[in-house]
């Protein structure tokens, strides 16, 4: 099988999260216009999203591969990057100005307009921040520029003018983290790299009613099966969008109540409703048959309830009738809905239509009818991310790639590595492990190597993680590697050249073996040996039983009783073989704790075991300490072996397995080391530095 070729920079690839259906497009920009090379869409197999909210990522992601697997068969390529919109029933939208004024009159850079949108977008975030209620918290998705001033003139663009103060004015567009999440969540899923995000209403409105059709009053409703998105436009900028989540969903519950149908045919009943008659199986598996005049009626009064939502929503985002409205989206094709907006905004019907029209103006195909309502967001996904129509000023750059960013307010470093899969382990690492073992009764302790450090720069400059970004900036970071654990086998310990014997926690051991924390080793001079276990002999073969004797039966007069044969314990002859003491002789003296266990023997039942006898090491005396201020009393270590910093980590209450940020060591005032030995009354110091 042929490779296909990867994705080419030049092609765009855009995807169309809908609650029903899923579209894909793919094309490229040809002389300032799309081209449309491809489009595929397939629905849900079930209810996967909830008013424009995906529910079931797994589910999304499968249909979304399915239908990046067909547009990459008919474009012979692998698809790799995509184009994404976002929406929901929790959007907000919020409008912010700022004003730049230079101390003379001067030349307009992309700098300069980036930092008059950016502080636009933080004014409309403090708008945001006192209208929110509880502890959810809102990030910035999409922004359109409502209009610029230069010298106090109106402007469409300040690039490349003179002046000395500026102006701007953002439609700032907000959604709660989990939202855009999950749809980052369905890319990855799918084998997707997110190229660039936006909001569906600019999307949409990008592609029904481009820039130079914004000096009238125009509106823009995109009704999809979850959510209705609606953006409004007059005198060449956007003013707002809002979002309803009354949708085509409740037309077609409607239908499932009324004649108790699955969500499915509910679907195709409201494609049938020209028809003579419908036929369908309800839920209880009965066949049935309806005239068409009944779905229309039934879906009658929702899609009212629709149409006036939409009204509403309109009127108090435009401050009444617009001069136009478009409609998009599935919902749009139902039938009677246009002529029933346009009685709820009290508009001549024909000042209503179907999107479609002017798409031709930032897009066509050769191939394909782009006139249909429903590509509306694809659409302008496309155009948008093709187009340059993305408000990016709040691009940053991760390794040469777009990051993924939820901006809510002044941003660190930090938080934008974490929003990018990043952890604390990547920026500090962490140390390898140490290895501490007992050598015949003394500690030895071997360090992890340090973690290699992470490279973190912005705009080509080493910075710590709490530096501010901003509009523009490039971060180049290289994640820490961790240090390697200390590993010893005892060949590393002893020399290669050791001839004597050694155990590990009591059982002989060769040179070759790795050490692990805690292991117990005790050398001798002398080679050490097991004892040898004793020899059982084979047991008599068994004699048969005497006959039992009667209770009643006496001795004949005279005659005396046998004596009975000597308690057990008699002649030492009779004693067992005492194999083990004689072997134990061979050992050389080591702890007892250290020896090896012997080898099992058949007990005797006539021995009465000795008490083992165990040598303990001495001990030293205890040491008073006081530790974060706090008074400590250490135990005397055997051997009087002496206290080091080292052995107060773990009173410490830090974890030293997971440290995300510096510690200080003091004893008595001073810097010290983890290795600085301990006397009696010593001040210790053990703490996260202060940030």
């Amino acid at each position: 099988m042929t490779k296909r070729k990867p994705q080419d920079s030049g092609l765009i690839f855009a995807l169309d999260i809908g609650t029903r259906s899923i579209i894909g497009v793919a094309g490229r920009v040809v002389e300032e216009r799309f081209q449309v090379l491809a489009i595929e869409k397939e629905e849900h197999g079930k209810r996967a999203m909830l008013d424009g909210q995906i529910e079931d990522i797994t589910q999304v992601a499968k249909v979304a591969r399915r239908v990046t697997d067909r547009l990459e068969e008919k474009l012979d390529c692998t698809l790799e990057r995509v184009c994404v919109a976002a929406t929901g029933r929790a959007l907000r939208t919020e409008q912010g100005s700022y004003s730049i004024e230079f101390p003379e009159v001067s030349r307009i850079t992309n700098d300069a307009i980036g930092r008059l949108e950016s502080g636009a977008v933080a004014a409309a975030e403090a708008m945001l921040g006192q209208a929110q209620e509880g502890e959810r918290r809102f990030y910035l998705v999409g922004y359109t520029v409502a209009g610029y001033y230069l010298d106090r003139y109106p402007m469409s663009t300040l690039r490349g003018h003179n002046g000395q103060l500026l102006e701007a004015t953002v439609v700032a567009t907000f959604l709660p983290r989990e939202v855009v999440e999950s749809l980052y969540a369905v890319m990855e899923a799918s084998g997707l790299e997110v190229a660039s995000l936006t909001l569906e209403p600019i999307a949409a409105l990008n592609a029904a009613i481009p820039a130079d059709l914004r000096l009238l009053n125009l509106v823009l409703a995109d009704i999809g099966a979850g959510t209705s998105d609606i953006a409004v436009c007059r005198d060449g900028t956007v003013v707002g969008y809002t979002m309803a989540t009354i949708a085509g969903d409740e037309i077609t519950e409607e239908l499932m109540r009324r004649f108790l149908v699955p969500f499915a045919t509910a679907e195709r009943m409201k494609t049938q409703m020209d028809e003579k008659t419908v036929t369908y199986r309800d839920v209880l598996g009965l066949e049935q048959s309806i005239p068409g005049g009944l779905v229309r009626e039934t879906v009658q009064q929702p899609a009212r309830s629709l149409a006036r939502e939409i009204a509403q929503r309109v009127t108090a985002l435009n401050g009444g009738a617009p001069s136009a409205l478009f409609l998009a989206g599935g919902g749009s094709k139902l039938e009677g809905i246009r002529e029933m907006v346009a009685e709820a905004l009290d508009m001549d019907e024909n000042r209503v239509a179907l999107a479609g029209n002017n798409y031709e103006i930032t897009a066509f195909s050769d191939s394909y009818e782009l006139n249909d309502p429903e590509l509306a967001t694809p659409l302008g996904i496309a155009v948008s991310a093709g187009l340059g129509l993305i408000s990016d000023s709040y691009r940053i750059m991760l390794n040469g790639k777009p990051a993924k960013l939820f901006r809510s307010g002044a941003l660190t470093v930090l938080e934008l590595l974490m929003m990018n899969g990043y952890s604390s382990v990547d920026l500090l690492g962490r140390t390898g492990k140490n290895l501490s073992v007992m050598v015949d009764g003394q500690r030895m302790l071997f360090r992890g190597e340090p973690a290699v450090p992470c490279v973190l720069k912005l705009n080509g400059t080493e910075v710590a993680p709490s530096a501010v970004v901003y509009a523009g900036d490039s971060i180049e970071f290289t994640p820490a590697v961790s240090g390697v654990s200390a590993k010893r086998t005892l060949k590393d310990l002893l020399g290669a050249d050791f001839t004597g014997g050694v155990t590990v926690n009591g059982r002989l051991a060769d040179l070759d073996t790795l050490l692990n924390t805690g292991d117990q080793v005790v050398t001798s001079s002398r080679p050490i040996r097991l004892p040898r276990p004793a020899v059982t002999p084979p047991a008599p073969p068994p004699q048969p039983a005497p006959p039992p004797p009667k209770a009643a039966e006496q001795p004949p007069a005279g005659v005396k009783r046998p004596e009975p044969p000597p308690a057990a314990g008699g002649p030492a002859a009779e004693k067992p073989a005492e194999a083990p003491r004689a072997a134990a002789r061979v050992l050389v003296s080591v702890p007892a704790e250290a020896r090896p266990a012997a080898v099992p023997s058949r007990p005797n039942p006539w021995e009465k075991p000795a008490a083992p006898v165990v040598s303990q090491p001495p001990v030293g005396p205890s040491l008073q300490i006081v530790l974060n201020g706090k008074a400590l009393l250490l135990p005397g270590k055997p051997e009087g072996t002496p206290y080091y910093v080292m052995d107060l980590l773990e009173h410490s209450g830090i974890d030293f397995e997971h440290l995300d940020r510096g510690v200080e060591l003091q004893v008595n005032g001073q810097e010290c080391a983890f290795s600085q030995e301990l006397r009696a009354q010593d001040d210790v110091v053990i703490r996260y530095l202060e940030t």
